[in-house]
């Protein structure tokens, strides 16, 4: 190269390394909390279904990311959307590179498509915790491709797309009250309906390891400072704000869900803090770039009463929203929505010193909250509505039917599915104290009968909590006499 001649700019090096790196890091703080929903949803199901969540979860990943790659990140983000959805322009990542993005200028297109991917991943994961148990695991991928190509990617882009009807008219939803957590609420419920109760007695449908439960919270509470602080796209004042706001709507909600179910049960109850700081979570995301941090105290207050109410009322109603997806990401998605409408603030939105909107109730915006309104229904009823669409058809065709069989439901789908257990060695261990032969059991996990050790495998004690929910003090007939020489 002559020394008159101009170095050729580096690919990229118009934005800034520190908006990339945080973009980066807060997609793997959103990957994290994935394989946390699983490990919160495996704790909360017997044990015999456990390892089947967990893997559902993962699978979601996988599955989503290969339908982000084919056309999921065009048909949200193209840049030449209309006002519901995108089109194929970028399919198989085509023209996704170093071009301003279309969420910001400050990052690429390659980091945003990365990020909002995590979204895409996660929003199924969740909707799915509704047919916990009893849905057959194949048909579930097919569902999380189908649902999140017709549900999902058509909320993202009328929410996120510049060209979104939603985005467009006003709405506020900085990191996913509609696209993620009021979509997944709708799925859920409509999952629950199609797929009917679960069988057994209803008393039987205990958590069986607390661990498990608590694990998953960290994962998702830990993954959320992604989820709502990376949503500013930048390293920025306003990420730290909504990390600030994240993080207090989270204690909040956990310290007020665990003082009303005080009221009732006279205990401080830990599945009571975990539900409580999620319902928190939830409830924060749509406005965690628009409150300020004494907003944020009532969100996650008011939020954790709301969704504490749903859980109460699912009962009454009697559909078995097997971990109360939509009583907490539905309901909670929708009071956060509501509340954006009511204290969101200017002053906080200019911290990343382009953002400009008029506010909500506190700057004197009456109107916002009837935008906040319209957003919520919409994808409130797109989601049910098409949910359910899917779910009809795909159960009348042939291989795709949803429900596993009866004999596999009492198996539990790790063994009639997986013919895996999460727990395999201790099941093996304590059957053997039972005088059953365990290693049968798995090697059957494929046919169709149920063997002799299936019924008392499901009954197996583990650790302090058996699968069925009662402590080993209520049942200890199981004894090991000693051998005799």
């Amino acid at each position: 190269m002559n020394a008159t001649e101009t170095p050729t700019p580096l690919i990229g090096s118009q934005y800034e390394a520190g908006d990339i790196a945080w973009t980066l890091t807060s997609t793997a703080l959103v990957w994290l909390m994935i394989p946390g929903i699983g490990y919160f949803y495996s704790g909360m199901a017997r044990s015999k279904n456990a390892l089947s969540l967990i893997m559902l979860s993962c699978c979601s990943i996988a599955v989503v990311t290969f339908q982000w790659f084919l056309f999921g990140y065009s048909l949200a983000f193209s840049k030449s959307a209309n006002s519901f959805i995108g089109n194929f322009d970028n399919a198989f990542l085509r023209g996704v590179l170093d071009a301003p993005s279309v969420g910001s200028s400050r990052i690429p297109d390659v980091v945003f498509m990365l990020y909002q991917g995590m979204f895409a991943c996660l929003t199924p994961a969740l909707a799915i915790g509704a047919a916990a148990e009893r849905g057959r695991i194949l048909p579930t991928l097919v569902f999380i491709f189908l649902w999140t190509t017709f549900v999902y990617d058509f909320i993202a882009c009328w929410t996120w797309n510049p060209a979104g009807w939603s985005y467009v008219m006003g709405g506020l939803d900085f990191a996913g009250g509609t696209p993620v957590h009021i979509s997944s609420g709708g799925a859920a419920l409509a999952y629950a309906i199609v797929l009917g109760r679960r069988s057994g007695d209803h008393r039987d449908f205990r958590p069986h390891s607390m661990s498990n439960v608590v694990i998953g919270t960290c994962f998702i509470w830990f993954g959320w400072f992604g989820f709502n602080g990376g949503s500013a796209l930048s390293a920025n004042l306003r990420a730290a704000m909504a990390c600030v706001v994240t993080n207090l709507a989270a204690s909040v909600g956990g310290i007020t869900w665990v003082l009303l179910d005080y009221r009732h049960e006279r205990k401080l109850s830990v599945l009571g803090f975990c539900s409580g700081a999620v319902s928190g979570l939830v409830a924060i995301t749509p406005g965690s770039g628009f409150v300020s941090p004494a907003s944020s105290v009532a969100i996650g207050f008011l939020g954790a009463c709301a969704c504490n109410l749903a859980v109460r009322l699912k009962h009454s109603l009697k559909y078995d929203d097997a971990f109360d997806v939509f009583a907490v990401h539905g309901i909670g998605g929708i009071v956060g929505n509501l509340l954006t409408g009511i204290f969101a603030q200017s002053w906080v939105a200019a911290l990343d010193g382009v953002t400009v909107i008029d506010g909500g109730w506190l700057d004197g915006h009456w109107m916002q909250i009837v935008h906040q309104l319209a957003d919520s229904a919409a994808g409130l009823g797109w989601s049910f509505t098409v949910t359910y669409l899917i779910l009809v058809i795909m159960n009348k065709i042939p291989g795709l039917n949803l429900r596993a069989k009866a004999i596999n439901e009492h198996r539990g789908l790790d063994l009639a599915e997986l013919g895996e257990m999460a727990y395999g060695y201790v099941n093996e261990k304590a059957a053997s104290v039972e005088g059953v032969d365990h290693s049968m059991e798995i090697g059957q996990a494929g046919g169709s009968g149920v063997s002799q050790s299936s019924v008392s495998i499901n009954e197996i004690k583990i650790g302090s909590v058996s699968t069925l929910g009662r402590h080993p003090s209520d049942d200890a007939q199981v004894q090991v006499q000693p051998q005799s020489h």
